[in-house]
């Protein structure tokens, strides 16, 4: 966790920004909403308001062309008018680098230099439009919204049915939908036959939800926050975007476009700006302070130079040109193809990045919320126990379902457990799609008839003939399905809450498949067991049957009693079995992992535990949604620290725990695959969206997307992360170092009033060699695995840390030391600058340079541990840059360019040695590190 935050000035901004989006994202939740209001009148209450009738629906054409120019079309669009290019005009003067290098640019240019000025333009324009590229891209996220409304419905209107466009429904059209349709709009459901709706790409909840016609109880809501029925309480409320999963119904519109809960989300998601990322923020600081450097070194050498006698345009001209040298105009080059490369290696483990700053960002995060359903799980429902009064007899006797799958489980196949398993198979209604080749419905179902395999039973339903079925609703709590069997017989099969079954039991099965009475103490068993098991995290259902006398009379939902209880069956979503060593990698690593679910908190902080999420004590580490509401933003803030777990969550209480965690300075990456998600998901610093079960908006406002949906590769993506950003810290060291050391050269002469060491083509070498392929290829060092024990980066924390400007100093120093030892030492033989002179000094400088670049590869490894030719684009630049050194000096041609002369092999063989120091310096100063390690881990761990 970060220290301090509010004493910086980026986190006093991050505050202020959390605050107006908290404020606004408030606002819109507490502003009257139709679906809100609609669900708590009844359906006469809601014809009378609308002016309409479920029959007819509205009956006017003029009051249909009314509303329309009252409500608008049926669409969520974006009302951004600003244009393209004023977009991309303003990336080149929103960051101080960019400023810098184009500043220098017009300086090279009004001095004659049209080469640099030239190959900076170039730089820059490159830098800018790959940047501004991703940026654009990324704020298409809003016009995903609209591929959730469907391109036609069926529409009652004026009492004729029709097939017409979503975009025209106006508020009081009368709608019909059915199994597969997606709803077109907010809509009050005035009639509903086993209606269930999944609604996942609003709430993040898998499991689909029962509808009816029958309003809510505003009472009950009366001390939530601003009255409001919770989204997924609304159950007479349609919502624009989900699809109908089992039966079907009709409604009236009560919110079309942003008057709908996707609406919502839409006017969040325009509060909302992204964030920048802290390599953002480093390199804009980075940018102000070589801006610094720079006029201070102008002003030191213009008043030297004055002072001394020389001309005030002649001293201009030289600190200018200086000046200009200094800025590595290559960096923001090097820094956007480490990035690109970085996106393509996280792309083949299955991470996609869509914003190329968010790679590094990844490397800084300290606090990861993530979903449990289909994240830290894998998202499939199984069947995990069976329980059976009297094959088990005690409450901790179950027959365990994840044995090695040498188990032969038909072996514990009692009458009692058959019995169980074949209500399961009755009371079902998923099925297998032979060209999916997979089950389909609900994860319940999908579940128990999978179970049917391990004990070699195959699907019944195929040799019955079902009579009547009374569907699961939230009210009932329990399905039951009529049959007749192949002998003939009529019988009720039942599945449900235990609670439910058990109030309509009075026999129970023994294991020989004999009915024998329930008594009181067999209730109170039963009740334990199915209480245990959901203390485990397990969800529970009871199953119970009855012989029925007459086929021809359908059993009606009160007329159901005189079951034989059967069994209990136990499933849960198993934890993904790479989660447990990904989660313990990140708390080795400094990272706080919390988990965010709609379930218990039983269920969630079993979960927690079996992946590896510390829950000492879980009233300081679990915190409930119903606390979360009565928290305020500061509060919430103060005990966030200590949260591991938050239960019955909504995904709106995601967009408040990352204004929290924000406030506090923390660097958030939050997970979600929900449309109600992507505010949280755009606000977080990392936003991650799943591939396979994520919507379209979620997946548009993300900064990256798991193909596999799994958590385990936002580990590896945190590794990637970390690793670009100590790369990058190595180039900087690289390129801060040569400067350096070129421009003390420069200055130390014309101070000293000493020949120029260098000339003017042998300097631009330098530049190509500092700004070139040696540089780059320290950018696509291989990852060094040991990065995710180093703690996460704060967001105020500089790109030049204190280690990294020691360790560029000092080879500065090296590079300065031992170019003008060789330099004095070779024009005190002749008293006079000759060209050997300045050749010695030149490919003294470039070697210097080489070694130093090897010496850059890591920061506290030394070469031989971290492999010295492991990195074939390093070993390439630098055989080439050598190559180029020979050509400079050896062929005639280049010779007369850069005014030099041949050299002999014990030349080389001295330089070789002379600036073989910088390599030797660096490789005593890691020693040094790694002994201090073995006394102050946490020092090695830092630098």
């Amino acid at each position: 966790m970060s220290e301090n935050p509010f004493e910086s000035r980026i986190g006093k901004e991050i505050d202020n920004e959390s605050e107006m989006i908290f404020d606004a994202t408030s606002e819109a939740l507490s502003k009257p909403n139709p679906s809100l209001e609609y669900c708590t009148l009844t359906v006469e209450e809601t014809f009378d308001r609308l002016g309409t009738s479920g029959d007819y629906g509205l009956e006017s054409v003029a009051e249909v062309g009314r509303r329309r120019l009252a409500f608008g079309v049926n669409e969520v669009v974006s009302e951004d008018d600003e244009s393209v290019w004023k977009k991309f005009i303003m990336n080149f003067v929103e960051d101080p680098l960019i400023l810098l290098l184009i500043g220098s640019a017009v300086v090279s240019f009004i001095m004659g230099n049209i080469d640099d000025a030239v190959s900076i333009t170039l730089a820059i324009v490159f830098v800018v439009t790959v940047g501004f590229v991703q940026e654009y891209r990324s704020e298409k996220s809003l016009e995903a919204l609209n591929k959730l409304v469907p391109a036609e419905c069926h529409l009652i209107r004026c009492g004729q049915e029709s097939h017409v466009l979503a975009s025209g429904l106006v508020p009081g059209d009368l709608v019909n939908f059915k199994f597969g349709d997606r709803i077109p709009a907010d809509i009050r459901i005035v009639e509903s036959v086993g209606l269930s709706i999944d609604e996942s790409n609003l709430t993040g909840e898998q499991e689909p939800v029962h509808k009816t016609a029958q309003e809510v109880s505003k009472e009950s809501y009366n001390d939530q926050p601003f009255s409001i029925v919770p989204i997924s309480d609304r159950t007479c409320i349609a919502y624009m975007g989900t699809l109908v999963k089992e039966g079907h119904g009709k409604g009236i519109v009560v919110g079309t476009g942003k008057n709908t809960s996707f609406g919502s989300v839409f006017e969040m998601m325009n509060t909302i700006e992204k964030p920048k990322t802290p390599l953002q923020l480093s390199m804009d600081k980075l940018g102000k302070d070589l801006s610094l450097v720079s006029f201070i070194l102008i002003g030191f050498i213009c008043l030297i130079g004055v002072f001394q006698g020389r001309s005030w345009l002649e001293m201009f001209q030289i600190s200018v040109s200086l000046a200009v040298a200094a800025i590595p105009e290559g960096l923001p080059i090097i820094v956007t193809v480490t990035l690109a490369l970085g996106v393509l290696r996280m792309a083949k483990r299955k991470a996609i990045v869509r914003r190329l700053p968010s790679v590094e960002t990844l490397g800084s995060v300290n606090v990861i919320c993530s979903d449990k359903t289909g994240t830290l799980t894998s998202n499939h429902m199984t069947v995990s126990k069976i329980w059976c009064l009297d094959s088990m007899e005690t409450k901790s006797n179950s027959l365990v379902l994840d044995k090695p799958r040498t188990t032969n489980y038909r072996n514990y196949l009692t009458e009692d457990v058959k019995a169980t398993l074949i209500i399961s198979n009755f009371c079902n209604n998923a099925s297998f799609s032979q060209e999916h080749c997979k089950h389909l419905g609900n994860p319940t179902d999908i579940a128990l008839l999978e179970n049917l395999s391990k004990f070699e039973l195959q699907d019944l339903r195929f040799q019955t003939k079902k009579v009547h079925e009374i569907p699961f609703n939230s009210r009932r709590k329990f399905m039951a399905v009529q049959l007749i069997e192949p002998d003939g017989k009529c019988s009720l099969h039942v599945k449900g809450a235990f609670e439910k079954i058990l109030e309509q039991s009075a026999t129970y099965l023994n294991k020989k498949g004999k009915p024998e009475r329930l008594l009181d103490s067999h209730r109170r068993l039963i009740t334990e067991t199915a209480n245990s098991l959901a203390s485990d995290g397990l969800r529970t259902l009871a199953f119970a049957r009855a012989e029925l006398p007459n086929a021809n009379d359908k059993v009606s939902e009160d007329a159901i009693s005189g079951l034989t209880f059967t069994g209990l069956v136990a499933m849960s979503d198993p934890p993904r079995p790479t989660v447990k060593p990904a989660v313990e990698s990140l708390l080795r690593g400094g990272v706080h992992v919390i988990m965010i679910t709609g379930d218990s908190e039983n269920t969630a902080v079993n979960i927690a535990r079996e992946v590896g999420i510390p829950i000492i004590n879980p009233q300081l580490s679990v915190l409930s949604g119903d606390k979360l509401n009565e928290m305020t933003d500061e509060q919430l803030a103060n005990v966030i620290d200590h949260v591991s777990v938050f239960a019955r969550a909504t995904p709106e209480h995601k967009l408040n725990i990352v204004s929290a965690l924000r406030k506090r300075g923390d660097i958030v990456a939050m997970t979600g695959d929900g449309v109600n998600d992507a505010p949280a998901l755009k606000l977080a610093d990392i936003g991650v969206s799943m591939g396979t079960m994520g919507t379209d908006v979620a997946k548009e406002a993300s900064d990256m997307v798991l193909t596999d949906d799994d958590f385990s590769t936002i580990l590896t993506a945190i590794e990637e992360g970390k690793g670009i950003f100590n790369n990058i810290q190595n180039f900087l060291t690289f390129q801060l170092s040569t400067s350096v050391a070129a421009l003390s050269l420069v200055a130390l002469s014309t101070t000293f009033k000493l020949p120029n060491p260098l000339n003017a083509m042998q300097i631009l070498w330098i530049n190509i060699l500092m700004d070139g392929p040696p540089a780059q290829s320290l950018g696509v060092e291989p990852v060094d695995h040991e990065v995710m024990k180093k703690p996460p980066r704060k967001r105020t924390d500089k790109i030049l840390t204190n280690e990294v400007l020691q360790r560029l100093s000092m080879s500065a120093f090296i590079i300065i030391l031992g170019t003008v030892y060789v330099f004095i030492k070779e024009m005190a033989e002749d008293s006079q600058v000759t060209s050997r002179d300045t050749t010695m000094t030149f490919t003294c400088f470039v070697f210097f340079d080489m070694f130093n670049a090897l010496a850059c590869r890591h920061a506290t490894k030394s070469i031989f541990e971290t492999g010295l030719f492991a990195n074939k684009m390093f070993n390439y630049a630098v055989g080439l840059s050598l190559l180029g050194q020979m050509c400079a000096i050896y062929i005639p041609f280049f010779q007369q360019v850069f005014k030099t002369e041949s050299l002999s092999l014990g030349d080389l063989v001295f330089l070789l040695l002379v600036s073989s120091t910088v390599l030797i310096a660096d490789e005593l100063r890691k020693l040094w590190i790694k002994r201090n390690a073995l006394n102050d881990p946490y020092l090695y761990s830092n630098v």
